[in-house]
């Protein structure tokens, strides 16, 4: 449906360089990565605010890559709302449809029709500055519906909000993608907005597209050290792998750790702390990873507790609070973990 393809652009500090990123018609696409790393240059490139140096944008197979912003059927919805502080909400909503000599009749039906999706029809003879952050994202997001665009684009329009009122929000940019279908890409900082909305997502860094993936396979299965540092991963190792019929032989510092991996050569790899057995006895088990280690930090987080268990390097391991309090286990305490091959993900160490 829409077509980025060889995307550059530079402005200095700013910078884009040979993006590429292929979205689904209907599909809600989440855009992270750190500051700056040319998140929301892409989306104001795809509007058509900026036109790239060089590249390539189709929508539906059409060439917009030099029309103006008015002829894309694209609209953009910053942080900061940008609403019009002398009009009411209802003017607000409407001003597009408005400036296109849509009637009266119809402006006033599908006005309310997104006011009502976005539960701010009670508001809509009130003013912006009378609105909370909440109430002013909504008008602005219902404001860009009314338009029906063909992909509306989102930077950052929750990050300004208190914590209760994203969470509502976030459910209701969900519902509203669910009725409408319409094609969203949604920058953001927040991995739960990641978790509550996104078919994929798209990790960006200097001006590049990294990796992109469902959001399970990109927490799960970084495609590099980047991804993995940036998406939080713990239990990240760097490595040297030596594969023998199939399995990864890695070794780091003194322990020898076993994947499923063709990987060879200067690796990472990286172990989810859940994934993770532990016991005070030595573990009965087929798993090809056994090490004995001793605990050196515990870390009470609710219903789970993760201990930092020293292997020969430090290993987080995740065990409810029930499985912590039976094993009596405590500080200093000498432990045996366990986790399968399969657990282990592989990733090359080049470019970290």
């Amino acid at each position: 449906m829409l077509q980025i393809q060889n995307i550059s652009k530079d402005m200095g500090e700013f910078f884009l360089d040979s993006v590429s990123l292929d979205i689904s018609k209907g599909e809600y696409m989440v855009i992270i990565g750190p500051t700056g790393s040319g998140k929301t240059i892409l989306l104001e490139t795809i509007a058509g605010i900026y036109e790239p140096d060089c590249g390539v944008i189709l929508l539906e197979g059409n060439d917009i890559t030099h029309k103006p912003p008015k002829d894309r059927d694209i609209c953009m919805v910053y942080q900061n709302y940008m609403l019009f502080p002398h009009l009411t909400v209802r003017a607000n909503i409407g001003f597009g449809l408005k400036s296109k000599k849509v009637s009266a009749d119809e402006i006033t039906e599908s006005v309310l029709k997104y006011a009502e999706m976005l539960h701010i029809a009670h508001l809509l003879h009130r003013y912006p500055d009378t609105l909370s952050g909440g109430e002013q994202q909504r008008a602005a997001i219902a404001r860009a519906m009314v338009m029906k665009p063909r992909a509306l684009l989102l930077d950052e329009p929750l990050s300004a909000l208190d914590a209760k009122t994203r969470e509502k929000l976030r459910k209701e940019l969900r519902s509203l993608h669910n009725i409408t279908q319409t094609t969203i890409i949604h920058i953001t900082h927040n991995f739960e907005e990641v978790f509550d909305l996104a078919d994929r997502v798209a990790i960006m860094n200097e001006g590049k597209i990294i990796q992109v993936g469902k959001p399970d396979e990109i927490f799960r299965k970084p495609k590099n050290h980047f991804v993995a540092e940036f998406v939080g991963v713990t239990n990240v190792f760097k490595g040297t792998s030596i594969v023998e019929n199939g399995i990864a032989h890695i070794t780091i510092g003194k322990i020898k750790i076993r994947a499923h991996s063709e990987e060879e050569g200067n690796v990472y790899i990286s172990v989810r702390p859940e994934e993770i057995l532990v016991s005070t006895a030595p573990l009965v088990s087929p798993v090809r990873n056994t090490f004995s280690g001793t605990i050196r930090e515990v870390h009470h987080c609710g219903a789970m507790n993760r201990l930092i268990v020293d292997i020969g390097v430090e290993c987080v391991v995740a065990i409810t609070r029930q499985g912590f309090e039976e094993k009596n286990l405590s500080i200093s305490d000498s432990v045996f973990i366990a986790f399968k091959a399969t657990s282990v993900h592989v990733f090359p160490g080049k470019g970290a």
